[in-house]
């Protein structure tokens, strides 16, 4: 089946590289809702019985496993069924990636339009991959959401990895084995009428970092 008549939760599942059973759970919820943390991770917790929720510890794999599992069974709020098109020209898309010492990797993007944010998203990205990779991820989340929402006329993709920058924008060969994120990457930068990027330097405030350490906690979730 062609992927563009592939049901709508179907469409939006990115690649991901190896995660536990439990955390693709969650990832496959994160599509549902197209990748924005807070109402999804709010959904599980208003579901988890008590006073516990996606990150209490006292809250066990086979419970969030539950939850999850009925949540994917019902159908998320109207506003996440399908992309609604945001009428903007020019957007701001800020990506990052993060990955937690012992491997469990996630990606964040925010897309701003006058300052304003309009998307916040996050996801796992693996259960034991590196901060290279996920920064890929975090650039293909952010280069989907944009072509799925926004359509813009101009985007300034506001970055801190210089592995990504040189090995996309670059003439140098990387040893990073990115795939399948930079061939979408490419794909995705190529129908975009213009494009620039900037470098952000570590000093330089990035919204996409709150929303990758999240995706990473839910990729340490097992096993589930």
């Amino acid at each position: 089946m062609d992927r563009h008549d592939a049901p709508a939760r179907d469409r939006e599942r990115l690649p991901a590289e190896p995660l536990s059973p439990l955390a693709t759970r969650v990832d496959k919820l994160l599509a549902l809702y197209r990748y924005e943390l807070t109402p999804a991770i709010d959904a599980i917790n208003a579901a988890v019985a008590g006073y516990g929720g996606l990150f209490d510890p006292e809250t066990s794999a086979a419970e969030i496993r539950t939850v999850v599992d009925d949540l994917l069974e019902s159908d998320p709020p109207s506003t996440h069924r399908e992309a609604a098109s945001t009428a903007v020209s020019q957007v701001v898309l800020y990506v990052d990636g993060s990955a937690h010492s012992n491997g469990p990797a996630g990606a964040g993007a925010v897309i701003q339009a006058d300052e304003t944010p309009i998307a916040r998203l996050g996801r796992p990205v693996g259960s034991r991959t590196n901060n290279n990779v996920a920064e890929y991820a975090a650039l293909h989340l952010g280069l989907q959401a944009l072509a799925t929402r926004c359509n813009p006329d101009s985007v300034e993709i506001r970055i801190d990895s210089m592995t990504v920058i040189n090995h996309i924008w670059g003439h140098s060969e990387s040893t990073v084995k990115a795939t399948p994120y930079s061939t979408a990457i490419t794909d995705h930068l190529s129908a975009l009428p213009a494009h620039e990027w900037t470098h952000l330097a570590d000093s330089d405030p990035n919204p996409a970092d709150a929303q990758a350490t999240v995706g990473a906690d839910i990729a340490a979730l097992g096993p589930g």
